[in-house]
């Protein structure tokens, strides 16, 4: 069987070739040129995937980020306020509150930023042991039926792109 390059494929595409004009052109049979169309359809998808995934990613380690510095901030009005509080400085005349209120509402900060980046690694955990499991089963399945995996894959690339193009409307 001849190889069909994805370059040349994609070329004849772009000429406005049929795929029965492309097959006699390479001098192969529809079903091969469709077969490979659908692989090289296959593998744009999944290269689409891939890099919104890594948009995801790209984001929640932003936020993360973020949660960082807020939390470096809340870090340092603790530490002023419990040098106050301990009489190692003297206050800040411009700020009205006790330095206690201050400390306990910077701790309150820090509580709750730590309970958000848990939550955010939660996630990223969940997202990696489910993307573990789905490629331990599609290995299994490709182990005793490579169609039925190929199928398998199809359809959720599929979904992911009808699902991808909604959220973008």
């Amino acid at each position: 069987m001849k190889k069909i390059s994805n370059l040349e494929l994609q070329r004849l595409l772009e000429q406005g070739f049929h795929v029965s004009e492309i097959a006699r052109k390479l001098k192969v049979t529809p079903g091969c040129v469709s077969k490979r169309l659908k692989a090289l359809k296959a593998g744009v998808a999944q290269n689409i995937n891939l890099h919104r995934a890594g948009e995801l990613v790209e984001k929640k380690v932003n936020a993360i980020e973020q949660l960082q510095r807020i939390n470096d901030h809340a870090n340092e009005l603790l530490d002023r306020a419990m040098q106050v509080v301990r009489g190692e400085v003297d206050p800040d005349p411009k700020t009205p509150e006790p330095p206690q209120d201050v400390a306990l509402k910077a701790m309150k900060e820090i509580r709750g930023q730590l309970k958000l980046q848990l939550e955010i690694f939660q996630a990223l955990y969940d997202m990696t042991a489910v993307a573990e499991f789905q490629k331990e089963v599609l290995e299994a399945i490709g182990d005793v039926a490579p169609e039925v995996r190929t199928r398998i894959i199809c359809n959720l690339q599929k979904r992911r792109i009808i699902r991808s193009t909604l959220e973008l409307d």
